[in-house]
């Protein structure tokens, strides 16, 4: 781009041709709408860079369009307008996180994605080898290719080597990538504090630092358990409040590690703490889904005790730590300094 115009034949970011949209893209200062998605993120980009003002909707909560029967591009624009020129904060707007941070985020999605592809692939093995009346024995995912290799029956060596072969190349890639995670993680010092909760480790506090962006964002720390879809719906008729499920608004690959963790508390190796009581005590209430239940709710409880670590940098104490602050919020009474005549009156007594 020359001068702040493009040319007839001018190519905008990604290679996307821009021919025909001079009259879109002229860098004048107006508002602009568009649904977060996708392209969202450099379309925002080059329009805030030729200075229009730009809000993403949130494609959630604007059921006007996603429920629409005569669903186009051009009345979903209509609609868009219409909503932003009447009121905004009808789109309930996003605000998308700054590039860096969405780079660093990629490479915690990406090494989740080869966990998930690995998975598959053993369990896909487990399964064929079952089909012809063996059984490989237990192992971890990472130590599967060393503990079952030689296991495999000679009928399916053409068949599984292939897999056994990829496998090993993903726990490869895996350990970088988990290499790439930990020096994420030394480098942001907030990820130390976050770690202080037993359960919390260096990918799930980074990857909750890199979602929520920004600690000052909240006015509460219980705001962050449902800004991350933690919160059960609220659907209240006169007396009619029944109980429903989470929101799962928000990033589903943080709520994902958040419940990992909560689990984590709460089994059989989590440490003691008040978290962990709290949510055995729940479990005991009895039910089918109590226990699923309870770890919902640890993980929503974990969410915002993260937040409140965060914002103050404080040493997390596990046993005791919601009495203390308690108590540190409460204020002392103080005793009034005896006046003169006082002091002569008690040391005449």
């Amino acid at each position: 781009m020359r001068d702040g115009r493009r040319g007839a034949d001018a190519a905008g970011p990604r290679g996307v041709d821009m021919k025909g949209h001079d009259d879109i893209l002229q860098p004048r200062a107006c508002a602009r709408g568009d649904r977060g998605g996708g392209h969202s993120r450099w379309v925002s980009e080059l329009l805030e860079g030729l200075g229009h003002r730009v809000t993403i909707a949130n494609a959630r909560r604007v059921k006007l369009i996603s429920a629409s029967d005569n669903k186009t591009d051009e009345h979903d624009a209509e609609l868009l307008a219409r909503l932003g020129r009447a009121d905004a904060r009808l789109l309930a707007p996003m605000v998308h996180r700054s590039s860096a941070l969405q780079a660093d985020l990629a490479i915690a999605k990406a090494r989740d994605t080869l966990v998930a592809t690995r998975t598959k692939l053993v369990n896909h093995v487990r399964g064929t080898v079952k089909s012809f009346g063996e059984r490989l024995p237990k192992c971890s995912s990472c130590s599967f290719v060393r503990h079952t290799r030689a296991l495999i029956p000679a009928s399916l060596e053409a068949a599984l080597t292939p897999v056994y072969e990829t496998i090993a190349k993903l726990d490869e890639q895996i350990r970088a990538q988990d290499k790439l995670i930990e020096g994420k993680a030394e480098a942001n010092p907030d990820v130390a504090v976050l770690e202080q909760v037993d359960g919390v480790g260096a990918l799930t506090g980074l990857v909750y630092l890199l979602t929520l962006e920004d600690k000052d964002r909240f006015a509460s720390s219980r705001m962050a358990g449902a800004y991350l879809g933690l919160r059960p719906r609220k659907q209240k008729s006169g007396n009619d409040d029944p109980q429903l499920r989470i929101t799962k608004a928000g990033d589903p690959f943080v709520r994902r590690l958040l419940v990992l963790s909560a689990n984590y508390i709460l089994g059989p190796f989590g440490k003691d703490s008040d978290l962990r009581r709290w949510g055995l005590k729940l479990a005991e209430r009895g039910g089918k889904n109590a226990k699923k239940r309870a770890k919902v709710a640890v993980a929503r409880k974990l969410a915002v005790l993260l937040h409140r670590l965060w914002v103050t940098g404080e040493v997390y104490e596990p046993l005791g730590y919601k009495a203390r602050r308690l108590e540190d919020a409460t204020p002392q009474a103080v005793t009034p300094a005896p006046t003169p005549s006082t002091a002569g009156a008690n040391a005449a007594a």
